[in-house]
């Protein structure tokens, strides 16, 4: 590293900072792919390339440009952040709503346990306040809280010699904030045999059991008092869920209508769940065996992809797509769920429709429709950018709370993840599209989180050796390392032993109680699940500010 370190020492800045960085991630990644027994440190083996790198800079005198490393390390974190709030955003609120409150409160807990024990360091142990802020902000790898760290002590009046410790407590327990919770999570997957691809599994089977399974039934139309009414005056079928997809009339295949009229002896094919179509049995007529395939007849089906954005955000009804196009639709697939589309029914970009009808009438259908693999695989960069100035100016709002001397904000890493996830759950604004294809977005959060990585450890690397060696260093290590170990292994236990909590989506909620991007990342690389991210985003909102208000409470308590 030092050979690497002097062969850049003649280059301009700019150049120095670039060839660092992707040096540091090199060794980095290279690092984190090496494994052990099974196991591997992941992306966050690029932090301790970094600290190697910023130690090696410092033996040879080489000082980057301090201004260059925050704008590289802030940009990463939002880069980072943003494309999770895309990616989860589409199920956030449902997650919310379904295990948000468990999931909060579980974390709310991590965060007060993480404060008595850096409280009890400080009134047991004896180390003074102002390392004890830093220990818990790197403990936690939480940058925002130590900058409010650092500015409640300045409005007590702290002396430039102590304003100075928290940033050194910080470099030392941030390492292994970092190893800590990937310890964790490591420790809990062993000692309970724990597969991550089982968890997948599982997470994606209950996810789908909460949403009605669609199925199919084929009924025969009675004759009852239904005789004459058209399908579009079957409230009936609102209010189960079910569409009619298609019918048989005189032993030939048709496409419905809502204008279609019913008669005594039509074969309705439809779709919904279960419990929906066993009701309609009841109102329309018995079960029928005549298969209502469209093979050997003149109509065939199609699914078709939404990339036009004329039809976003517009209902069925108002498209008006049957008698435009005479084609029924039977189901739309959104984020890997089906759903049943009624009238009221809008659509999003990216959408998986299922249309039926003549081949013609669907290919004029799929051009309206958008249907453009092109456009799917596209990054809109205009609303990305856009969404991330929207985030930063949300995180730069001042959130007054009474009796503390600073106001609280959400800062870079927060406001842009909450930006993100109503952004895309919005999914669009006019012509403004909030999607951003999957390998995009993986590649704009590996990016991101490299490069805030890369500056962190070069940042702590020039003094985390001093410290350690001459120093309070491995004092001041192992106090971290507790406000780290202890919350972390407490409420994984307890999600796990107790809540029964899947384990992809405790990795999530551990990470993001510590409101730490890394862990994230090495929890979402065991296996391809929306689980930890989703758990993620619930709890990151509620813990940043709590973990920003925890030192101004501690000082304010304690001074």
């Amino acid at each position: 590293m030092e050979f690497l370190i002097l062969s850049i020492a003649g280059l301009p800045a700019v150049a120095q900072v670039m060839l660092m960085l992707c040096l540091v991630a090199v060794l980095g990644l290279t690092l984190g792919e090496a494994r052990i027994g099974g196991v591997g440190l992941g992306i966050g083996g690029v932090l301790f390339a970094g600290i190697a790198g910023g130690h090696a800079a410092k033996l040879a005198g080489i000082t980057l440009d301090a201004a260059m490393l925050d704008f590289v390390r802030e940009f990463g974190l939002i880069l980072f952040v943003y494309s999770i709030g895309i990616q989860v955003g589409p199920g956030f609120f449902s997650a919310l709503k379904r295990s948000g409150l468990a999931l909060n409160l579980m974390a709310a807990a991590l965060v007060l346990i993480s404060v008595l024990v850096a409280v009890a360091i400080h009134m047991i142990g004896g180390l003074p306040l102002p390392v004890v802020l830093g220990l818990f902000s790197g403990a936690v790898t939480n940058t925002p809280s130590l900058g409010a760290a650092q500015q409640v002590l300045k409005e007590v009046g702290a002396t430039p010699e102590m304003l100075a410790l928290p940033s050194l407590g910080y470099a030392m327990a941030y390492p292994f904030g970092i190893a800590g919770i990937l310890i964790t999570m490591l420790t809990v997957r062993a000692l309970f045999r724990l597969d991550p691809a089982a968890a997948a599994s599982a997470f994606e089977e209950r996810r789908r059991s909460e949403v009605a399974a669609l199925e199919t039934m084929n009924v025969t139309l009675r004759d009852t008092g239904l005789t004459g009414r058209t399908i579009g005056s079957l409230t009936e079928l609102g209010v189960c869920g079910v569409i009619v997809s298609r019918m048989m009339r005189d032993g030939k295949l048709r496409v419905p209508h809502d204008g279609t009229a019913l008669r005594p002896g039509d074969i309705l094919h439809l779709v919904g769940p279960k419990p929906g179509l066993t009701r309609m049995r009841a109102i329309l007529g018995p079960e029928s065996d005549q298969p209502l395939t469209t093979k050997g007849t003149d109509l065939s089906w199609a699914r078709v992809v939404v990339t036009n954005s004329d039809v976003l955000g517009k209902s069925i009804a108002a498209l008006n797509i049957q008698d435009s196009y005479d084609v029924r639709i039977s189901r739309v697939v959104r984020a890997g769920v089906e759903l049943v589309p009624d009238a009221a029914f809008r659509l999003q970009f990216g959408d998986i429709v299922n249309v039926i009808g003549r081949p013609d009438d669907i290919r004029r259908a799929a051009a309206a429709f958008g249907n453009s693999e092109r456009r799917l695989q596209q990054v809109h960069l205009v609303p990305m950018f856009l969404g991330i100035v929207v985030g930063i100016l949300l995180g730069s709002v001042p959130l007054m709370v009474p009796g503390l001397p600073a106001a609280l904000k959400l800062g870079l890493a927060g406001g842009p993840l909450i930006a993100a996830i109503v952004l895309s759950r919005v999914g669009h604004v006019g012509p403004l599209v909030w999607f951003m294809p999957p390998v995009a977005n993986t590649a704009l959060r590996e990016l991101g989180i490299v490069l805030f990585l890369a500056v962190v450890g070069f940042r702590s690397g020039d003094r985390f050796f001093d410290i350690l060696i001459h120093g309070d260093g491995l004092t001041w290590m192992a106090c971290g390392a507790l406000i780290t170990i202890i919350p972390l292994m407490t409420v994984a236990l307890f999600a796990h032993l107790v809540r029964r909590l899947n384990y992809l989506s405790l990795c999530g909620l551990l990470a993001g109680a510590m409101t730490d991007p890394p862990a994230l990342a090495f929890a979402g690389a065991m296996t391809p699940s929306e689980a930890p991210a989703l758990a993620y985003a619930t709890v990151y909102p509620l813990v940043m500010c709590l973990r920003i208000l925890a030192p101004q409470v501690m000082v304010l308590l304690l001074t």
